[in-house]
């Protein structure tokens, strides 16, 4: 019971970064440990899985699908998503700076942390890191699309939103602001629980089984590799998340205001709140660095 509890807090932790722009939930599986299990699990729903459960088999369904595992993570981050939805939404209004501080400090020590786990850094890995940075850093200069809530897009955001929550460094909630519904979908359908929050599921879910796949392949044939692609995504995504930026350039859009540039900046050490924001950098830090010195692997 107590290994469940755990996934369980483990899954609130990639809930709650899953509702962040800029932040993965795949980053705090990676973090935890568990992300080649979770996608090793999420492909298990084959073709075996579904004879299994329409024969009502269903001790051996929860066996070969690692049921209780599936249901202990998403569990944590359905219930993260649904609780701290509107938390965060007075956070980012009320103290930016300082959630995205703590949150730079999560990153930049996953950066390393993720990196550590590659065994040989050969050339293809050194590639896959670069490619990494430079398709995540390439996201920040893409325009934001309008608010779209035709139901098939809907459907398509949540194929392409769950694959970005899945992969560490390149956030879910992020492209979906890049295809403009980040607030329609993570904001207002989930607060008022209205029909296009059941369409996003159904997308999302279809995108979980058929992504899961393919990057459960890679990891199989390709791990240090994947594991440096990965890295250069989570390092990429680090300028997205850098707390001091203002809007350089922006456009109001259906009466919203779609932010198309930031100016970046540092900021005067002398203040108050950067004191803070630094110390909430180095807290974010010390988590990382804490998750990582009681992970199973290290207390064996």
């Amino acid at each position: 019971m107590r290994h469940y509890f755990i996934l369980f807090l483990k899954g609130i932790a990639m809930g709650i970064a899953n509702v962040i722009p800029g932040v993965s939930g795949g980053t705090i599986a990676l973090i935890t440990e568990i992300y080649e299990e979770l996608i090793n699990s999420l492909k298990s729903f084959d073709l075996k899985a579904l004879k299994l459960l329409i024969s009502l088999d269903i001790k051996r369904f929860i066996q070969h699908t690692n049921f209780y595992f599936l249901l202990a993570v998403f569990g944590g981050s359905v219930a993260s998503v649904f609780s701290i939805a509107n938390l965060f939404k007075f956070l980012f209004t009320n103290y930016p700076i300082l959630i995205w501080a703590f949150f730079f400090g999560l990153i930049v020590a996953s950066v390393y942390f993720v990196g550590k786990r590659v065994k040989r850094w050969k050339i293809q890995s050194i590639i896959a890191l670069v490619v990494g940075t430079a398709i995540a850093i390439s996201l920040s200069f893409i325009t934001p699309a309008t608010e779209n809530s035709n139901l098939f897009f809907v459907f398509i955001c949540g194929i392409i939103g769950i694959s970005g929550m899945m992969l560490p460094g390149l956030s879910g909630s992020f492209i979906l602001i890049l295809m403009g519904n980040y607030e329609l979908l993570m904001v207002t359908a989930i607060t008022e629980l209205n029909y296009l929050l059941a369409i996003f599921i159904i997308g999302s879910a279809v995108g979980l089984m058929s992504f899961s796949h393919a990057l459960a392949w890679v990891l199989k044939h390709h791990k240090d590799a994947t594991l440096a692609l990965l890295t250069g995504f989570i390092l990429g995504s680090l300028n997205i998340i850098w707390p001091w930026k203002k809007i350089a350039e922006s456009m109001i859009i259906d009466g919203k205001e779609k932010v198309l540039e930031y100016h970046w900046y540092f900021p005067n050490i002398t203040e108050k709140e950067t004191l803070i924001a630094f110390a909430l950098i180095v807290f974010g830090i010390v988590v990382v660095w804490g998750l990582e010195s009681f992970s199973p692997k290290k207390a064996a």
